[in-house]
């Protein structure tokens, strides 16, 4: 690329000089050719007419570039020989155009390098010394050129001519080649460095943008430069939106994050986006400097880790509620055995035919509470330790089908309208009574917390990686404390509630190596969520 655009500065010069040349010739000597009297031969004229229009047809047949070697090379030799004809129709070895013969050497440096610019010096040297040695001899006498001026000049003037020529043309080819050399190894070392600048400004383009978190820059001062897609799409603004403002704008907690000593920082807060969701934003903050080592601005790379913190706390809360299953499971079977006695001792003692009515009624309610603390022990070891789910595949749309239909009896549902909604193709593998046991559970309640009537949706959305089944309602919600405490044991807002319901729904999905989760807008209603892996 740089030997194409010195080549076409080359030729840009030749057609002004010609131009210029043979505009002033003419210009100048108008009335001279008027009168019939040549002040230059006319083959001058027409020499620099014709390298016009030669350097106009190079300059067309360059711009097709894949003739670019072929015209170099051809502009070497169109020099040559211009130089020599030009000698050769202005008095040979008096002419005073032998010094363009070091241009031609220069140009052939410059374009095609140091060997070729020796190359062409020694070709000018035969060229001018062959016209020198001819015009002496008379042969050349037959173009004009007078025998005589090369005689009167002298053998012994026209060696030194001849040399010192001879001399003038190597040094040239030796400097210019030099020259063309460090100037082609800088313009080689400039494009590779020009390379590598696009390279790096391409891979810092491309990371920034497909980052997986979000990435924004500021000035000193907190104005936002830089924001990328992702950050885009976690706030819900384009970068024309935020650029130039201030950061405080868009996260009014981070109003004095660019008060930093040179060192970075990790935090966390919680940012309500455009679009009214709430999301816990992790974030790490630094400075960056030019290459001076001057503080110009902050990168600040942030993402949502919501769902993180939510797993964690899922996570610390399966781990109390295996821990808190475990020590209820041994106390529970500490408590049956001595229950179990009394419970027999009781039904001894109520057998007896002495006993008064008013004790064998004190008998039968310490009976009936007995037998309800089992039940509760029961309910509670099942719990506790869940029996292995019996799997089966399972048409999801007819199973809720039936499950509605043992609903529909109970009171609680009357007032209520039921909708199925799940797809019939939909399947999952599961233990059918225990799936039973879960949706029976879900199901009131949501009709619990529908008094007055309302409406109940069972959805299902089926995925390449799971099945989620939903069971809405529009009842009066969940408070975000309730939620919070909503699948630990013996905990319930129910005045008759013994707490283990959805405890137990939750060790049943768990068990299927799925999870059931809540969630309540707040507008009322709540959804709980089925999730269960493909297998």
């Amino acid at each position: 690329m740089g030997s194409e655009r010195r080549l076409r500065l080359f030729i840009y010069a030749r057609i002004i000089v010609s131009f210029l040349f043979l505009a002033a010739t003419l210009l100048l000597n108008y009335q001279d050719f008027s009168a019939g009297i040549e002040r230059f031969q006319p083959g001058v004229i027409k020499l620099m007419a014709f390298s016009f229009v030669f350097s106009i047809i190079s300059l067309l047949a360059l711009n097709r570039r894949k003739f670019t070697p072929f015209l170099t090379n051809l502009q070497v030799i169109w020099d040559l020989s211009f130089v020599t004809v030009l000698i050769l129709f202005t008095d040979g070895i008096l002419s005073p155009y032998s010094f363009l013969y070091l241009l031609s050497i220069m140009i052939a440096g410059m374009l095609l390098g140091r060997r070729q610019a020796l190359y062409t010096a020694s070709l000018c040297g035969i060229l001018y010394g062959a016209i020198i040695d001819f015009q002496y001899f008379g042969y050349l006498s037959f173009i004009g050129l007078s025998q005589q001026d090369a005689l009167q000049i002298g053998p012994l003037r026209l060696f030194y001519t001849i040399s010192f020529n001879l001399i003038a043309f190597g040094l040239t080819a030796f400097v210019t080649g030099l020259l063309a050399e460090r100037a082609r190894l800088s313009e080689e070392a400039l494009q590779r460095s020009s390379i590598d600048y696009f390279e790096l400004t391409q891979l810092n383009s491309a990371i920034v943008a497909h980052s997986e978190s979000g990435l924004l820059t500021t000035t000193v001062t907190g104005r936002i430069r830089v924001f990328n897609p992702h950050a885009e799409a976690i706030v819900g603004l384009k970068q024309s939106d935020v650029y130039d403002t201030q950061i405080e704008s868009l996260f009014p907690q981070l109003s004095d994050f660019y008060d930093l000593s040179g060192c970075s920082m990790k935090r966390e807060f919680e940012y309500q986006a455009a679009n009214g969701t709430v999301m816990i934003l992790g974030y790490r903050v630094a400075p960056f400097t030019d290459n001076k080592g001057l503080l110009t601005g902050y990168i600040l790379n942030f993402r949502d880790i919501t769902d993180m913190r939510r797993m964690e706390l899922a996570l610390k809360k399966a781990d109390r509620l295996a821990a808190l299953g475990e020590l209820s499971a041994r106390m529970a079977h500490e408590i049956r055995n001595p229950l179990a006695a009394l419970c027999g001792s009781v039904q001894l003692l109520s057998c007896a035919p002495d006993i008064q009515e008013h004790d064998a009624k004190l008998l039968a309610i310490v009976t009936r509470e007995a037998e309800r603390l089992d039940a509760l022990i029961s309910e509670f070891l099942m719990y506790a330790r869940p029996a292995t789910p019996q799997l089966q595949r399972v048409m999801l749309y007819s199973y809720i089908e039936e499950e509605l239909l043992f609903l529909v009896q109970d009171s609680r549902f009357a007032s209520l309208t039921l909708q199925n909604l799940v797809p019939e193709s939909a399947e999952v593998t599961v233990d059918p009574n225990q799936l039973h046991q879960v949706i029976i559970n879900l199901m009131q309640n949501a009709a619990d917390a529908m008094p007055d009537g309302g409406k109940i949706r069972i959805e299902c959305s089926v995925t390449s990686v799971g099945v989620t089944i939903s069971i809405i309602d529009t009842g009066v919600g969940i408070a975000e404390d309730a939620a919070k405490h909503l699948f630990e044991p013996f905990w319930t807002t129910k005045p008759a509630g013994t707490g283990l319901g959805l405890a137990i729904s939750y060790r049943i999905i768990e068990a299927h190596g799925g999870t059931l989760s809540v969630e309540s807008p707040l507008g009322g209603g709540s959804r709980f969520n089925i999730t269960l892996q493909v297998p």
